[in-house]
This record gives structure tokens, sequence and C-alpha cells, in this order.
């Protein structure tokens, strides 16, 4: 049952943060505060200074510390016990998608098209329609995937479990993390280290544009080609860093951009590749994910595999 503010709320309030929210982003903090909120209203709410911070404004992504004392304004939410759940058929389909479960996470191979999570113009992403399969149980998004992107999401069932994977996708080689991309052109034979820094920009309406640029921050990718199909490289790809769309710019930057990738690839190349193949999406499927919970007692191994109509392209280009 989504529960609800009264519809006449009676001033802000003021709550503690508790010892085990300590390092949470303080936008996620509050969608457990008000919940049913959409992230829009909470950003919303962040910007406008409504929301404060040991009495000071405070930035979404800023990181609470046990203690912290957060304001938290009235919030009329009466309209939210109405929303409605996602499509039956969205959730059968991300129910079936869940590759491993144990009680600590739950690992997605998310669809390309779907989501990490709702906002800007999407009902529903991967994690609310998780959370409407779930109700009553406490699932937070450790990382994100771009929309277009297929393959491993991993979210969390308990806090602890948030804490320790946030921290070890922030360490260097925390996480092992392998993609499989068809990249057009020939690549070189062998593997190809990319170490170029990313700069996320935002062009005119607001849309994340990402490039390689001296002022960005450090990133680094492996490619290797596993084989040639009809022209083009078929690559696993390992990541040291998870800036965003690394993978996407550093192969536009070496001049083999990911197949089907409207953002930074080449649209004649696209285009061949919708009329001889079939390709209809981004090329790009997060496959493995690899780490150690507990200080590393705790060994595990992810899959998802391919999706199905990648698989189709492939045996297309023969």
């Amino acid at each position: 049952m989504t529960q609800s503010a009264n519809p006449a709320p009676s001033g802000a309030r003021t709550v503690r943060v508790p010892d085990d929210r300590d390092g949470q982003r303080l936008d996620n903090f509050l969608l457990g505060q008000l919940k049913g909120a959409p992230r829009s209203l909470i950003y919303k709410l962040v910007r406008s200074g409504q929301v404060r911070v040991n009495g000071g404004r405070a930035k979404a992504e800023r990181k609470l510390e046990a203690g912290d004392e957060v304001r938290i304004p009235p919030v009329r939410l009466s309209e939210v016990g109405d929303k409605p759940a996602p499509p039956k058929g969205f959730m059968d389909a991300l129910d079936a998608a869940i590759v491993f479960e144990d009680a600590r996470l739950l690992a997605l191979n998310k669809p390309s098209g779907v989501a990490s999570h709702g906002g800007s113009g999407i009902s529903f992403g991967a994690i609310e329609t998780l959370r409407a399969l779930r109700p009553g149980q406490t699932l937070e998004l450790v990382h994100r995937l771009d929309r277009d992107t297929s393959g491993l999401l991993i979210v969390a069932k308990k806090r602890s479990a948030l804490t320790e994977l946030q921290a070890l996708m922030r360490e260097e080689g925390g996480i092992s993390k392998r993609y499989l991309a068809l990249l057009t052109g020939r690549m070189p034979d062998g593997v190809m280290s990319v170490d170029a820094p990313l700069h996320i920009g935002l062009r005119q309406g607001g849309e994340r544009h990402v490039q390689v640029h001296r002022d960005g921050k450090p990133s680094l990718s492996h490619f290797k080609v596993l084989e040639r199909r009809g022209g083009q490289s078929y690559c696993e790809v390992r990541i040291e860093t998870g800036r965003t769309h690394q993978i996407r710019v550093h192969a536009q930057h070496i001049g083999h951009p990911v197949a089907g990738d409207d953002k930074y690839g080449e649209a004649e190349a696209n285009k061949r590749l919708r009329d001889q193949a079939g390709l209809r999406r981004l090329f790009l499927h997060a496959s493995t994910l690899e780490f150690a919970l507990d200080g590393g007692r705790e060994p595990y191994l992810l899959n998802a595999p391919l999706a199905p109509e990648l698989i189709e392209v492939l045996d297309r280009l023969g």
C-alpha cells in the first residue's frame, strides 16, 4: 500500500540521519522519507532551498553523515495513492529478467530501452517496477545503466550491501566490469587500451553530451576483438572507471563507434547495419560483474546473457 501524507500537511519536520544511513545521498534519503514522491519533486524541493541540512542549503548528491539534521518541508502527496502501477506486461518482463538473487542483492538483465529509474517523462524505470513487484521490500539501485544499454543492473536489498557495493564502485578495481559491444569497422587485433579523460557538457535543452577533454575525469577502457562479423568488430570491453557514456565516447574517440549509437555513432554505418542486419538499438551489453563482499570473503561472479535481438544481428552479419 502506498503511503501518503495528510491532505493538509502541517509544517516542516526535522529528521536526524540514523547511523545506518551514513553516506547516503540526500536525494535517496528524501525518497525514503517522502514515500511515493516522484524524483522530479525531490529535486525541485532541494533546488528551491526548501530542504536544509544542518540549517544550510544542500545539493541533491550531497552525502549525508549520521547525526545530520535534515529539514523536510510539508509535501502534499494525497494523490500518490492513486498513482497507477506499472503495466502488468512490463512487470512480468522485468520479473523474468532477474538473473540472480540472494538475501543481499538481486541482478537484473535490463532490457534496452528501459531506464534505470523514472524521471523526465519516464513514469516507470527498472527500480520503480521492481519495487512494485516487491512491495514492502527495501530495494535501492547500486549503479545505473544507460537507457539504451542492456545487461546487468545490481539492486541492493540491504543497506549494508548498498554501502559496501558503492564503496567498491569508487575503488579502483573494486568491481570488474565487462561489456560486449559491436564496434563499426575493423579494429586492430589484440587489446586496445584507451586512456582519455571524459568531460560531461550540456547541450541546448539540457541533454548531456560527453567528450574527451583534458579537463575531464580520468577514464580507462580496454577493447579486445573477439571476432570479425561482416566487416565490423565484435568486442569485449573492460572498463576500469565508470564514467557516463564512457565506452560509447571512447569507441568514438578511436574511430570505431558502437554500432547503433545514435548519439556518438555514424548515421551512415547505423543505417547500413539496420538494413543489412536488422540492428535497431545500441549494440552495447553489460555482460559480467565480478566483485567480493564481506571485505573480500564472499565472491560474486554475475553474468547476463546477450539479448536475443543482438544474437540475431551477429548471425545475420555472419
